[in-house]
C-alpha cells in the first residue's frame, strides 16, 4: 500500500492528518504504519520462516514440496503448520517438481512358465524385517547418445535401491546384473521373495537359474494389475522428475555417473519417503534395527 500524496501534502502544509485521512478513506493506522515502513512480528516469522524454508527447499535440490519441508522443519523443532509453508513458498517461488509418466519396456513372455504371486499386492513398508521381499523392475533414460536402460530391485520393507544396473539393452543380462548387485551388497541371511512383472526378461530361463543359485524365490504379480508397478512406478518417477528430467544427458556413461550419486547419495540416504513417515530408507532401516 502506497501512502496517498496528497496525504503527505496536507502533513507538510500543517494540515490535519486526521481529516485527509477520511477525505480519502485511509485509515490513520495504515497511514503511520506504512510511514514507518516497521514489519509486524508476524511479517518478521514469515520472513525467518521463508529463509528456512528455502534452505530446506535447497538441499533437496528444489524437489521437496510443502509436506516434506513441513516434515523436515518439524524434525528440527521448528513449529508451523504445512499451510502456512505453503503460502510462503508461493510467495516465495520455491516449489517443487511434478512427476511425468513412464512408458512401458517390458514385454510378456506368453511362453514363459507360470509362477505364484507371493506378495499378493501387500506393498506397505515391512515395520519388521528388510531384506525379505524385493521388487524389481525397468526404466529408461533419454539420451544423445541412445536410450540408457536401468534395471532396479528395491526393499519393499524400506523402499531402499539395494541394487540397480544399467546398459545400452533390454537384455535378461540386465536385470540379472541388478540382481547380483542386490545380493552382493545386502547378503541376506534367510530367503527373499524377488517379485517382479511378467515381463520376458524376468521369466527367461537364464534369469530363473540365476536367482536358483543365489537362494531367490520368485514371484510374479498378476496381469492389469496397477498395484503391482505402483513402488517401482513411484521410484521411477522420482528420479526422472529430479534428476532426468532436470538437464539433457549428452551420453550414457554421463547419466551412469549421475544416476549412481543420485541413488547412493541422495535418495538412499536423504530422501524422505511420505509412507516411511517422511524418514529416508536408511533412517527407516535404523529404526527398524533399533
Amino acid at each position: 500500500m502506497t501512502v496517498h500524496p496528497f496525504i503527505e501534502a496536507e502533513k507538510q502544509a500543517g494540515h490535519s492528518i486526521k481529516r485527509a485521512c477520511e477525505l480519502l478513506e485511509v485509515s490513520r493506522a495504515a497511514f503511520y504504519a506504512r510511514r514507518t515502513s516497521t514489519p509486524g512480528p508476524r511479517a518478521v516469522q514469515d520472513m525467518e520462516l521463508t529463509e528456512q524454508i528455502t534452505a530446506v527447499h535447497t538441499r533437496s535440490r528444489g524437489t521437496y514440496g510443502a509436506p516434506r519441508i513441513h516434515a523436515v522443519l518439524k524434525r528440527e523443532g521448528t513449529a508451523c503448520g504445512r499451510r502456512r509453508i505453503a503460502r510462503l513458498m508461493r510467495a516465495a517461488g520455491p516449489a517443487s517438481r511434478h512427476r511425468r509418466r513412464r512408458h512401458r519396456t517390458t514385454i510378456p513372455d506368453p511362453h514363459a512358465a507360470t509362477r505364484p504371486d507371493l506378495v499378493l499386492r501387500d506393498f506397505r513398508p515391512d515395520p519388521t524385517a528388510t531384506d525379505a521381499r524385493w521388487r524389481g523392475d525397468i526404466t529408461y533414460i533419454p539420451t544423445d547418445e541412445g536410450w540408457l536402460y536401468l534395471a532396479t530391485v528395491i526393499d519393499i520393507a524400506s523402499r531402499r535401491v539395494v541394487g540397480w544396473a544399467t546398459a545400452d539393452h533390454l537384455r535378461t543380462e540386465l536385470v540379472a546384473n541388478a540382481l547380483r548387485a542386490a545380493c552382493h551388497q545386502r547378503r541376506p541371511a534367510g530367503p527373499v521373495v524377488f517379485h517382479s512383472g511378467r515381463g520376458c526378461q524376468y521369466t527367461s530361463h537364464e534369469f530363473t537359474l540365476l536367482a536358483r543359485k543365489l537362494g531367490i524365490r520368485l514371484s510374479v504379480g498378476r496381469t492389469g494389475q496397477c498395484w503391482d508397478n505402483a513402488l517401482a512406478e513411484s521410484f521411477f518417477a522420482t528420479l526422472k522428475n529430479e534428476l532426468i528430467g532436470s538437464q539433457p544427458w549428452p551420453n550414457r556413461a554421463t547419466a551412469h555417473t549421475a544416476i549412481f550419486e543420485w541413488i547412493e547419495s541422495w535418495y538412499n540416504l536423504h530422501r524422505l519417503y511420505s509412507t516411511l513417515g517422511y524418514r529416508s530408507p536408511i533412517d527407516y532401516e535404523a529404526a527398524l534395527a533399533a
